[in-house]
């Protein structure tokens, strides 16, 4: 077994992106490999087939391996409730509420987690990509540090170090980062990774023949900007808009603590949406949908949306016809009202909803987390015969009790999922990912009021055309040759990628 870490000089180098390439790459050739990430702190999480969670872009490089996403692939998992606070998962189930002080002196056991689990995967598989977080240079915390080189050093593992020039200064971003490492670290950094480059190579050259002289450190590659990408991210929200004439107009309000915005890629993608979010203090836009996200803090959110005017601007957009969608936490809101006695997502306590759905719901212990699918009936049969298929995922505390409920937006093994109103105006439902199917996510556009139909992607196949578009960058722009050596593989055995390329 070998295992490579893939660290990066900031936050957003492009580490998810490579990770995902590299197994892609490996995948195609018939290697045995996985991914793995130490620690994540994200709100974007997936749904694992051993009934835990790991975040979403962790869940993405699994696809890429043609792997069901596992616990073991990201063992501590934090999900910030405020900006001193987090929920820690460790090995896909929660452990916990932590402030950040009292985290930081808890390492040295999650790390006891992200040992038996990086042993378990390699156990499994020949080869693991894994991914750091955030930099390694950060040096106030490198104390029992496991999300980068604290990791490495315990796995006695090489790494490649990623510095993103379309930001500016990758020299000294690359050089300045292996500076403030220990000579131990150093050792194991095996040499660079250039990302999104733009222009001509030869402009560049120079540059990469000064950093090896100056580091002792080859140069791997420079990959190449991508423009167009969009895969599940860990925590950057993107923006996409249409000119498109009847574009439907969607509006999303980022939450403080908004959870799984990778459920708006497939509206990113359509050519007939104009997706906006909208942050804080930015002037609420009239709209056709207004969609309200998940949330890792509920009532705090629904705070946030009280202070910026939401209810208002919702409570007009209402009047002139306009529809209203919840998702998870955003459902929630819809209600009457969000209870929660134990404090799960914060301070204990009560928090009045948004009153457009009779319903109330109750934070309880033990978190719901499944994968799913179903059919939107609407009010259709709730056998399931009439309606278009949905899948996705639940992840929430919460439990929904109201007359809403009784005319659900559709069914799942022939229990009702989601709501909507008598009205037909506003609806909601548990389920993530309820439009990554192209035949549910016309049908919930459709009820907001897109004419037209056929036109929504297919969010899984576009998933695997980006990895393989990931994974040819990898082909094209590496030393796959050197990167072989690295990993310990047989040339001889993995030329079948090569052979396909040359037919």
């Amino acid at each position: 077994m070998t295992t490579l870490m893939i660290q990066g000089t900031t936050s957003d180098a492009g580490k998810t992106t490579v990770v995902a390439a590299l197994c892609r790459w490996l995948a195609r050739q018939g290697v045995s490999v996985a991914p793995f990430k130490p620690q994540n702190m994200a709100l974007n999480s997936a749904v694992t087939v051993d009934g835990g969670e790991i975040g979403r872009s962790t869940a993405l490089q699994a696809l890429a391996c043609g792997l069901e996403p596992h616990s073991d692939m990201n063992p501590v998992l934090l999900k910030p409730q405020s900006d001193c606070g987090a929920q820690v998962i460790l090995r896909g189930q929660v452990h916990g509420n932590m402030e950040a002080l009292d985290y930081h002196a808890y390492k040295a056991e999650a790390m006891k987690a992200v040992m038996e689990a990086w042993r378990s995967l390699s156990e499994r598989y020949d080869v693991i990509i894994a991914e750091g977080a955030g930099s390694p240079a950060e040096v106030n915390l490198r104390a029992n540090d496991i999300a980068n080189m604290g990791f490495a050093e315990a796995a006695d593992c090489p790494v490649l170090l990623v510095g993103d020039i379309d930001r500016g200064g990758v020299f000294a971003q690359l050089v300045g980062t292996l500076a403030l490492l220990s000579g131990s670290e150093q050792q194991r950094t095996k040499g660079f990774i250039i990302n999104r480059f733009r222009g001509d190579i030869s402009l560049l050259e120079p540059g990469l023949d000064w950093l090896t002289e100056r580091t002792g450190k080859p140069v791997l590659g420079v990959l190449p900007y991508l423009h167009g990408l969009i895969v599940d991210s860990e925590d950057s929200i993107g923006t996409s808009g249409t000119s498109e004439a009847g574009a439907l107009n969607v509006i999303v309000p980022v939450l403080p603590r908004i959870s799984n915005h990778n459920d708006f890629d497939p509206l990113r993608l359509h050519p007939s949406v104009n997706l906006q979010f909208i942050g804080p203090d930015q002037t609420i836009p009239s709209a056709d949908l207004i969609i309200l996200p998940g949330s890792k803090s509920t009532r705090t959110d629904l705070a946030f949306l009280h202070s910026q005017g939401w209810p208002k601007a919702i409570r007009k957009h209402l009047r002139y016809g306009g529809k209203v969608f919840g998702i998870c936490g955003g459902f929630q809101m819809l209600g009457e009202q969000v209870d929660d006695p134990n404090g799960l997502e914060g301070g204990a306590g009560s928090t009045n909803g948004l009153g457009l759905l009779e319903m109330t719901t109750t934070m309880v212990a033990g978190k719901q987390l499944r994968n799913v699918s179903g059919t939107l009936t609407f009010q259709a049969d709730m056998s399931g015969s009439d309606g278009v298929v949905f899948s996705g995922y639940e992840m929430h505390n919460g439990v929904s009790e109201g007359a809403a409920l009784a005319q659900p937006l559709g069914c799942m093994k022939g229990s009702s999922e989601g709501a909507m109103s008598t009205d037909g105006q506003v609806a909601g439902t548990y389920v993530h990912g309820i439009f990554d199917e192209p035949a549910a996510c016309d049908a919930l556009l459709h009820w907001a009021g897109l004419n037209q139909s056929g036109s929504a992607v297919d969010y899984q196949q576009h998933r695997l055309a980006q990895l393989d578009r990931l994974a040819d960058q990898v082909e094209q722009h590496l030393d796959t040759a050197w990167l072989r050596e690295l990993l310990n593989l047989n040339p001889t055995a993995i030329n079948l990628e090569e052979i396909r390329h040359s037919e």
